[in-house]
């Protein structure tokens, strides 16, 4: 099976104070607030802050812990707040996120995505990456490209990129290489696969390390699949029977619990047999 996995953003923060005594932006206080609400479903405006007394010493031996901020959840100030529904999850050490059915994709530097050119104009391609407006791509942003060596990209084709540049102010920038030039396992590709879109959540449900969706599909059918941050998967296997298979059980696992996905994976592969 070959996976192409993204990249999430992450921010982490850690704030202190040379005084005697200090509060930390993140004691065991808001750590234990937070682990208490895990699994809960939060809604924005909850927020996470640290009481008086959750306050240490310099002169013991305690060491300021560290939260990681993943999607759903932002730094105000020294509380945390929700930015959007859905469920608190965590991975240790210390990272919170929360997980929901959300469709609409922000883009976000860094992130790996599955795009479609839709236009040439001069040396950029315009691409759609399901955001609010479309992102450019440099004809130079592939590996190897030169003015007289372009690539051959054109309208209607599928690319894994990377955003290198994606704030509110700006357009877009995509490329197909990473920081040391080489593809790395982007640019154009989709040829006799099938293209379709999931929740965000289910993306990086799939994207996770030990990922228990993808160790069902392994033992089903094998497949390749492309799997970009902004809610699109590509995937392609044996036959176009198999290729739909996979698809909408994919599809399916966006409203299913683990039991009813093993069930249902179950299914499937002894009428296969």
């Amino acid at each position: 099976m070959f996976f192409l996995a993204g990249r999430g953003r992450r921010s982490s923060f850690l704030c202190s104070n040379p005084l005697p005594a200090v509060a930390t932006a993140e004691p065991n206080g808001m750590f234990s607030s937070l682990k208490e609400r895990l699994g809960q479903v939060l809604v924005p405006g909850d927020e996470f802050s640290f009481k008086a007394e959750d306050s240490i010493s310099l002169t013991e031996s305690a060491k300021p812990e560290r939260v990681v901020c993943g999607p759903g959840l932002r730094r105000s100030g020294d509380r945390l707040v929700v930015s959007k529904s859905g469920v608190l999850k965590h991975k240790p050490p210390h990272t919170f996120w929360i997980e929901s059915q959300q469709r609409r994709y922000v883009p976000a530097k860094g992130e790996t995505v599955i795009g479609i050119v839709t236009a040439k104009s001069g040396d950029v391609f315009k691409v759609d990456v399901g955001g609010s407006e479309q992102a450019s791509l440099s004809y130079l942003a592939f590996e190897g490209a030169t003015k007289r060596n372009r690539p051959n990209v054109q309208v209607g084709d599928l690319v894994f990129a990377q955003f290198i540049i994606a704030n509110k102010d700006m357009e877009p920038e995509l490329v197909c290489m990473d920081g040391s030039g080489r593809a790395n396992g982007m640019g154009v590709f989709g040829a006799g696969g099938l293209l379709f879109k999931v929740s965000l959540g289910l993306v990086r449900r799939l994207l996770a390390p030990h990922s228990d969706i993808r160790a069902d599909l392994d033992q089903l059918f094998p497949c390749e699949l492309v799997v970009g941050l902004n809610g699109r998967v590509w995937v392609r296997s044996s036959s176009t029977q198999q290729t739909l298979i996979v698809a909408n059980l994919l599809q399916s696992c966006d409203t299913m619990t683990a039991a009813q996905r093993q069930q249902l994976f179950r299914k499937v592969q002894q009428r296969a047999l």
